[in-house]
């Protein structure tokens, strides 16, 4: 009785010991984080870092149970292990969200990581949070990739910015004998459900880390500044209503959300898992949230990077034509009314060529002297004017003989305000217009802007879009 009671009391000590070591080690991690500046680690306190990520930060059996919590019937009870990076100390502004698994030709994981990290700024870092789904069942290909981003992306995981999760295999719901839908060979049904489920299960853990989500592929190049991008396009969208905001035209790229929106979106991603891709199941979430139309910008922010798809490796050579590098310098377009004396094609009316959206104005052949009116809310300063006309599967609907003019002193009631005086700024060529400096060129404070046709023309008209960046407002 008495060895019972001496190994009952060693058991003890030893678990006190191992919780004292591990507050210990988690005062230390914050001690570093607070300390640590990116691009600025000394190289022996990167190899302390790498170090410590490696053995510290992946315990493989530190596994954490996360319940949805939210108030769609049923909830999703998983068990993520974590495998580099510990839970989010405080809720962030964006998640951006990646699942990979291993490919049979060629991995970009690596550099997918590295791009966002690398186009972001340091204030911009500290309002991102980046969670990696390892969705593969083979263990020793996990293990590696989590060696590997330990390695190389240290300091982000101990700043608290880099999570790597995983799900075992025995949450999955049945992958075999699946339904084959669009004529799909069985093993090409399989790989589309078990992402589907991956996804679902990436939502579901990402549903409470920050207020916005971002799903990315894990082979991605990202824009410089994307972070300020999206913040500037949210804070534009204010007061209207979006489910899917796209910063990508292809399949789930920069697919933008609310993070109240993921556990549903998780859900239904597993109710349907064997229905149909992930991206046409994306289609059908945001129009069953009542968001018809598509609601995606240009330029785009992520660009698809891979040469080999992650499905059997075969050539994946998709690219997005609108996606910029440095795509920082996104228009204002301040609050304006939009009106026109030309006559309009169909639906194509005047407020979509004014937008940021992808959609454009379309007039029918226009005439000397008629114009595209804009009226702005309030006065403003202007820096720079940008207007595109015409497609490119339209290439003759362009504006001509055209010119772009700014105004003052506006008359007349609220539906048909007008400026009594307008300065010229340029003539179109080419269909385009471009102009900077504009607040050195212009004394005034503008109230208006129009677009004049000054020859008539046969074809018709196309606006593809207004771009119009703001300096310091009057009265500031």
């Amino acid at each position: 009785r008495h060895n019972l009671k001496y190994f009952d009391k060693m058991r003890c000590l030893r678990k006190r010991s191992a919780v004292s070591f591990l507050g210990i080690l988690v005062v230390c991690l914050l001690f570093m984080n607070l300390y640590i500046e990116d691009g600025y680690v000394l190289e022996g306190d990167k190899e302390l870092i790498r170090e410590t990520a490696t053995h510290q930060l992946n315990p493989e059996r530190y596994v954490h149970s996360f319940k949805d919590l939210s108030n769609f019937s049923g909830s999703i009870n998983i068990s993520y292990r974590y495998l580099a990076g510990t839970p989010l100390p405080r809720k962030r502004y964006l998640t951006i969200g990646l699942s990979s698994v291993k490919r049979k030709k060629g991995n970009y994981l690596l550099e997918t990581i590295k791009s966002i990290f690398e186009q972001s700024s340091y204030e911009e870092l500290k309002e991102i949070a980046v969670v990696v789904q390892l969705a593969d069942f083979d263990s020793a290909w996990c293990e590696g990739m989590v060696q590997d981003i330990s390695q190389k992306f240290a300091h982000h995981i101990i700043a608290g910015r880099l999570i790597v999760i995983h799900v075992p295999e025995d949450y999955y719901p049945v992958l075999d004998g699946l339904k084959r839908n669009y004529n799909d060979p069985e093993d090409r049904v399989k790989f589309r459900s078990k992402q589907n489920v991956d996804y679902a299960f990436l939502l579901n853990f990402c549903a409470n880390l920050s207020d916005y989500y971002v799903m990315l592929e894990d082979d991605v190049r990202c824009s410089k500044n994307f972070l300020t991008a999206v913040k500037k396009v949210i804070t534009s969208r204010e007061g209207s209503y979006w489910v899917t905001l796209e910063f990508s035209k292809l399949g789930y790229i920069g697919k933008l959300y609310h993070s109240h929106d993921l556990p549903r979106l998780a859900h239904f991603l597993l109710m349907f898992y064997q229905e149909m891709p992930c991206d046409w199941l994306l289609i059908h979430f945001r129009g069953l949230l009542a968001q018809k139309e598509v609601i995606r910008f240009k330029p785009s922010l992520f660009q698809h990077m891979g040469y080999y798809s992650s499905y059997k490796g075969a050539e994946n050579k998709l690219k997005d034509d609108d996606f910029e590098e440095e795509s920082f310098d996104i228009p204002d377009n301040p609050p304006a009314n939009l009106h026109t004396n030309m006559n309009v094609f169909e639906n194509y009316e005047a407020s979509k060529a004014y937008s940021s959206i992808d959609e454009y104005f379309w007039g029918k052949a226009p005439s000397t002297g008629d114009f595209y009116g804009i009226v702005f809310e309030k006065p403003i300063k202007i820096s720079k004017i940008k207007v595109v006309t015409g497609t490119e599967d339209r290439q003759n609907d362009i504006l001509h003989h055209g010119a772009l003019e700014v105004g003052e002193k506006i008359v007349g009631s609220k539906k048909g305000r007008q400026c009594t005086t307008y300065l010229r700024l340029g003539e179109f060529k080419n269909g385009n217009f471009e102009i900077t400096d504009v607040e050195h060129k212009v004394l005034f404070d503008i109230n208006c802007m129009r677009i004049l046709v000054t020859k008539s023309q046969k074809e018709w008209l196309i606006i593809r879009s207004i771009s119009v960046w703001t300096s310091q407002t009057p009265n500031q």
